[in-house]
């Protein structure tokens, strides 16, 4: 996977699987945009990716605004004249709530930043991919997009419209050479699960991700590289013919629908 002389776009490219995939990119050779709400910590990445000797700009952006959607696009083409790969990833999680109990607000700030983010950065990167006839988009949908899980009807509300906008504007550009996909990462060590943890036992957050480990096949869960890794092989030549579609990571635990608790090594 050689992304030498392209440009790639990541948004929330501070954190988590963010960081992860844009250093993954700038070792395959790919010139940066960190996006971020922080523009300290996206600074922070392009600095990391100058340091490998890759090249790299930090933009302090919020996704829900259109001005500021509009303006790391602008920057983007203004620096390495186009956009050809754009992980489109930026996303909060919210609160872990019964529906009837949800903030208004917060239920608006969840849809504004995981659904009105990928809406906009869609919206204005497309055209640029579009007028040169080429261009990989991935989309940061969830397993929370496939199946619903009590107290977070916010949040997979909102990642079921991400692939739903996915499997839409997919159909609109594909003549256009241009591919958009999604990825659906379950429990990933990151951040935003050990939060989860939190919010589910604060007292015992590991006691949540034991059990969480024990409905995954593999055992464990994902690593921010792994999701990274898929990401970088839906933005390559090796995918050129697959849009339209959501890649799951979660070591099988959709597949067995959770229901995995105690899975031993099998030998020939």
């Amino acid at each position: 996977m050689d992304f030498k002389g392209k440009c790639a776009v990541v948004t929330g490219g501070s954190g988590g699987i963010g960081r992860e995939t844009s250093l993954a990119f700038a070792k395959a050779g790919a010139k940066l945009v960190i996006v971020d709400v922080n523009g300290e910590a996206a600074k922070a990445v392009a600095e990391e990716i100058k340091s490998m000797g890759g090249e790299a700009i930090a933009i302090a952006a919020d996704v829900t605004k259109s001005s500021d959607v509009q303006n790391y696009v602008k920057q983007a083409v203004d620096t390495f004249g186009t956009i050809d790969l754009f992980f489109n990833n930026a996303g909060i999680e919210g609160n872990l709530t019964p529906l009837v109990d949800y903030d208004e607000d917060l239920f608006d700030q969840v849809m504004a930043v995981n659904v009105r983010g990928v809406f906009l950065g869609l919206k204005y990167v497309l055209p640029v991919m579009v007028s040169k006839g080429s261009g990989a988009v991935v989309n940061t949908a969830s397993v929370a997009g496939l199946v619903g899980t009590p107290n977070m009807s916010t949040y997979c509300a909102s990642k079921h419209a991400v692939l739903g906008i996915v499997r839409s504007v997919s159909g609109e550009v594909a003549r256009s050479g241009v591919r958009v996909n999604a990825v659906c990462p379950g429990p990933v060590q990151t951040r935003m699960i050990e939060d989860v943890a939190r919010k589910i036992s604060p007292d015992d957050p590991e006691g949540v991700k034991a059990r969480y480990e024990a409905a995954i096949p593999s055992g464990r869960y994902s690593t921010a590289e792994e999701i990274a890794n898929v990401v970088l092989f839906l933005c390559s030549d090796a995918s050129a013919n697959v849009t339209g579609m959501h890649f799951t990571i979660d070591g099988g635990r959709t597949a067995t629908g959770g229901a995995v608790t105690n899975v031993t090594k099998t030998t020939n």
